[in-house]
């Protein structure tokens, strides 16, 4: 094919293109129920413009998405949310936001693929909608910490409390994070990429 003048692709922003420092790249995938901040997260920790998949929510979901305590969300994410940063010059993580409806959670298959660890997050309005989200990654073997995503009017518990609700083993950090906030956000990746190291020190991680 003959591209002429302006017809050519362009290539990548300067801003986008992958650091050359780089020597590992690791993917990890953000679950969560609907509404928990899955897209902000990605959204305000990545350096480059992120990839959403963000549609209008129309009448076809009343009755089969749960939005309560997000009655102004007007744009769900019907395939997935991808961000890159990098933690230091020589490691880059992928990050995967996943769907939150579980009429599209036949996606996660494809997005879990590959990846070495992912963050839960939760709304202390609605942790019922942790269950099932948190079984999937027991069952799939995928290590995972639990961030508490802070909204102005959810109830704090504390931690032993969540622990025990979500019925989670010991030595699965829970930390509360701001997911509008940049270092907020990167703070959990860290505590992510910790844990990974804990569990691969020790001999847990395959």
């Amino acid at each position: 094919m003959d591209f002429k003048g302006s017809d050519t692709i362009p290539g990548p922003r300067t801003e986008d293109q992958l650091p050359h420092t780089a020597e590992a790249a690791v993917k990890i995938v953000i679950v969560g129920g609907f509404g928990v901040g899955k897209t902000t997260m990605v959204g305000s920790v990545s350096e480059i413009r992120p990839l959403t998949t963000e549609e209008t929510m129309t009448q076809a979901g009343i009755g089969v998405d749960d939005n309560f305590g997000s009655d102004t969300k007007t744009a769900t994410t019907v395939a997935m949310d991808f961000g890159r940063i990098s933690i230091t010059d020589e490691l880059v993580l992928y990050l995967f936001g996943t769907p939150g409806q579980e009429r599209f959670w036949f996606l996660w298959n494809g997005l879990f693929e590959g990846a070495l660890g992912a963050v839960v997050l939760i709304d202390t309005r609605r942790l019922e909608v942790s269950f099932d989200v948190i079984g999937r990654l027991e069952e799939r073997g995928v290590p995972f910490v639990v961030a508490v995503n802070s909204f102005p009017d959810g109830p704090r518990y504390p931690v032993d409390d969540l622990r025990a609700a979500l019925d989670l083993d010991p030595e699965i950090p829970i930390v509360e994070c701001d997911v509008r906030r940049r270092a907020s956000s990167r703070d959990v990746l860290m505590t992510l990429m910790r844990f990974l190291h804990s569990l691969a020190m020790s001999g847990a991680l395959r």
